[in-house]
């Protein structure tokens, strides 16, 4: 955030305000804790635009009743290993947690286990969940389908969501690997920081009302569409494509949650489908025991090795050589439990308009 005006915030004050919001509209204590680390837990591995960063979103649809805030979460139907559950229009920082844990429950019993969810809301960072499954030994899976943002390959109408995927694998003196991106571009949040911060967009992130490249977030925001991962058919973009198709069938058909151009929106006042043809949005969570394939200490002593052999690569011109894939959310993690969290001085005014709302102090 170089150059832009920020404030920087103790985690825990961050945290305590984001509980504190939760509780006020009547969100259990221990839903509301468990809700507010999610969004910590963003803003510390530096995933700026879905930690405290949504609660404007939250708080919005809370305030308007458009969210439960004490759902009744329960199991539609289950086998040993899978499990559809509805989320009764909870939050999804709140379903997603319960849904989660189900998964690794039952891969704990059954070697795996796969849980699909519908009537649900955004639930954060998919890494969070993967986070949870490596402090069970597990091998973690997450995705969410989300409010329609983004254009299919060769088309220029909003028909996917940016639609997550993150899948994690524990080593033994190694850190993690830690997958997690969405088969956008790039996930919406960074339009929405590179519009508060008042910068162009990188050719290939989106397109405007007339299908034409912008480097304008307004353009993509405002009547146009976000692209799948990869762009265009020359860069891969087919690819992003059919990962964003993958996750909306796991997540909204296979659930009874709504899919494609009729997931509901996250925010208030964005466009409302005309149509329903399922329950909220859909997220689907899958957990895997490593014994079941392998001797766990064999299998993290590879992953050891894995992760050695690649940082071992040589780099290419100007760089420090590859990453592996969580390192740089590692990184912000360790500085920012040390320095605190950077905040866009808008996302701290839509703090203050919520302190004011609620009553609850901040700063």
């Amino acid at each position: 955030m170089a150059g832009v005006e920020a404030k920087v915030f103790p985690i825990e004050v961050l945290r305590e305000f984001t509980t504190r919001v939760f509780r006020h509209f009547g969100v259990p204590e221990a839903d509301a804790t468990e809700a507010a680390d999610v969004l910590a837990t963003a803003d510390l591995r530096g995933i700026d635009s879905h930690g405290v960063a949504r609660l404007w979103s939250y708080h919005g649809m809370l305030a308007e009743g458009h969210i439960n805030p004490r759902p009744k979460v329960s199991l539609v139907r289950s086998t040993m290993s899978t499990a559809t559950v509805d989320g009764d229009n909870g939050l999804g920082l709140v379903v997603g947690p319960q849904a989660n844990r189900i998964a690794m429950d039952m891969a704990e019993k059954a070697g795996s286990g796969w849980v699909s969810i519908c009537n649900t809301n955004h639930f954060g960072i998919a890494g969070y969940y993967v986070l949870r499954a490596l402090e069970r030994g597990l091998i973690g899976w997450a995705m969410t389908n989300s409010t329609s943002l983004v254009a299919p390959l060769w088309g220029m109408e909003r028909m996917l969501g940016t639609n997550p995927i993150a899948i994690a694998f524990p080593g033994k003196e190694e850190p993690p690997i830690v997958i997690d991106f969405a088969t956008s571009a790039v996930a919406y949040g960074k339009f929405e920081i590179a519009r508060r911060k008042g910068t162009a967009i990188p050719t290939g992130w989106g397109i405007d009302s007339q299908g034409r490249d912008t480097t304008n977030p307004d353009n993509t925001i405002n009547g146009g569409c976000m692209l799948p991962l990869g762009s265009d058919r020359e860069h891969g973009g087919h690819k992003g494509y059919c990962l964003g198709v993958l996750v909306d069938v796991l997540c909204g058909v296979l659930s009874g949650a709504n899919w494609g151009p009729f997931a509901p929106p996250f925010a208030l006042r964005q466009e409302i489908p005309t149509r329903s043809v399922g329950k909220g949005i859909g997220h689907f969570f899958g957990a895997m025991r490593i014994d079941g394939f392998i001797e766990p200490d064999e299998f993290k002593r590879q992953v050891d090795e894995y992760i050695r052999v690649f940082r071992a690569t040589k780099p290419a011109p100007g760089t420090n050589g590859p990453l592996i894939p969580g390192d740089p959310e590692r990184e912000a993690e360790r500085e920012r439990r040390k320095t605190g969290i950077p905040l866009l001085m808008p996302v701290v005014e839509d703090l203050r308009a919520i302190s004011r709302s609620t009553g609850i102090p901040f700063e």
